[in-house]
């Protein structure tokens, strides 16, 4: 589900966006665990972003973008629940900033909330990606 539907996202800027968005989340608890640097170096390989770029990121401004479609919002907020979750550590700003950037994508919070409950009583942490798609669509009707 992740990097399924990369080809959808239109341009390298909106690609390089997203990555930027999940680095600046990645270090809202002061703080870049390993873990979370392997997480976002696979999904800026499944972007197609090279290294040298990805690198670049941790040293620029965020450039954050508006996310067109509703599925890449939903995409890219579950990208970063699994940020949240990959260094083993839920911190309370990390829930926070999640569900502001959750808000400020346009999605439904009571389908955010319900992911990310699903996701801390999963041993994986993760959610089928049909689970996902079932929540936010609920919300609609």
């Amino acid at each position: 589900m992740l990097a399924k539907n990369t080809k959808n996202m239109q341009t390298k800027v909106e690609k390089l966006s997203l990555l930027a968005d999940m680095i600046a989340f990645a270090i809202v608890d002061g703080q870049l665990h390993e873990r979370e640097y392997t997480f976002l170096s696979i999904i800026a390989v499944e972007l197609g972003i090279t290294q040298e770029e990805f690198k670049q990121l941790f040293h620029e401004e965020n450039r954050s973008e508006m996310i067109k479609t509703e599925f890449q919002r939903i995409q890219q907020f579950y990208r970063l629940a699994l940020l949240m979750h990959c260094d083993g550590v839920l911190h309370e700003r990390e829930v926070i900033k999640i569900h502001e950037i959750g808000i400020h994508m346009g999605l439904n919070p009571f389908a955010m909330k319900r992911v990310l409950k699903a996701m801390e009583q999963s041993p994986t942490r993760t959610v089928s990606p049909e689970y996902l798609l079932e929540v936010f669509q609920e919300q609609q009707n």
